[in-house]
């Protein structure tokens, strides 16, 4: 983990409050963001992924807390901060892409008047200086036509360009770090590929920190320098993205990896998966929770919970690391 990171979340612990008491739903989360770098979030839905991206911002749904750890950025810890203070880091420090962009923009206004507030709310303009920063942004943006799309209402638009509204809007305050939220969700693939050739552009151009929710590994080799793979509520494995998927630590990585390929090369019809499910809540850390969909599970996977070791790409929690790679 690097010395002085824009972003370093330590131990961070979600819970959620249920009628016997409270259950958790991530727990131990720890990893570290550099100013202009790049760090993917992968697993299945209910990993975790969007509530650890949520508790960056203080935007956990009701009932929902953070009940351990820190999120530190640029040293400053952002657990435990009142509303005046969140309300000051997101938007101007940390920008938020959504997976819905429908549900995320207000089809009461317009794309220009929602730029224009949002520029207002965190940077010190007048009505006509955020009005040419909107404008100004949107070309960088590469809409094909910003003045129109400026005075268009969300239900005009088609879906990769609310998209980019989306990122404009995440942009306007002038953020350090961008976190995407499968941010190319219902895309066809010709405009999920230029949505992520724009995130790129800007993280080179901006020196923007990126933190990338996605379950698509081949996004996440695209686009991230680091990987986190998160099952149950935890990371499972962690490392740079293409040693880790040349690579796996982890059973669940390697199964990932798996499913992915078969995607691409598949000619028989015949699809690699995961059987099972991802458990919900856990009440008690006393065994591997991979096990029970694991090929490689043991009577010892299911009597202790594994701690993060050494791997060759970066570190897994697996007690069979060392026999799975010997067996390679």
């Amino acid at each position: 983990m690097s010395a002085n990171p824009l972003l370093a979340v330590r131990d961070l612990a979600i819970d959620v409050e249920v009628p016997r008491g409270g259950a958790g739903l991530v727990r131990a989360v720890s990893f570290d963001l550099d100013r202009g770098a790049s760090l993917a979030l992968v697993g299945e839905s209910g990993s975790g992924k969007s509530l650890t991206c949520l508790a960056l911002g203080g935007l956990l749904p009701r009932g929902v807390r953070v009940t351990g750890g820190q999120i530190r950025l640029e040293g400053i810890d952002q657990v435990g901060a009142g509303r005046r203070a969140l309300r000051s880091v997101r938007g101007r420090r940390i920008g938020f892409v959504f997976q819905d962009p429908s549900a995320a923009l207000d089809p009461l206004f317009s794309v220009g008047r929602q730029l224009v507030e949002m520029m207002r709310t965190h940077r010190e303009l007048s009505r006509a200086q955020a009005r040419r920063e909107a404008l100004a942004l949107m070309e960088d943006l590469e809409f094909p036509r910003p003045a129109q799309t400026f005075r268009a209402y969300p239900h005009e638009l088609s879906g990769g360009m609310k998209q980019r509204v989306c990122i404009a809007l995440a942009l306007a305050g002038g953020p350090d770090l961008l976190v995407a939220d499968e941010p190319t969700t219902a895309l066809d693939v010709t405009t999920e590929q230029a949505i992520l050739a724009l995130l790129r552009r800007l993280r080179a151009e901006r020196s923007l920190a990126l933190l990338l929710v996605t379950h698509s590994l081949p996004v996440a080799a695209e686009m991230a320098d680091e990987l986190c793979v998160m099952y149950a509520g935890e990371i499972v494995e962690r490392g740079r993205t293409e040693p880790c998927l040349a690579r796996p630590g982890h059973p669940y990585t390697e199964m990932l990896a798996a499913s992915a390929r078969s995607l691409e090369t598949s000619r028989d019809g015949y699809l690699a998966g995961i059987p099972g499910f991802v458990p919900g809540h856990v009440a008690a850390l006393d065994r591997c929770l991979f096990a029970p969909r694991c090929p490689y599970a043991t009577a010892e996977c299911r009597s202790a919970h594994p701690p993060m070791v050494a791997t060759p790409s970066g570190r897994a929690a697996c007690v069979h690391v060392e026999r799975r790679v010997v067996a390679r």
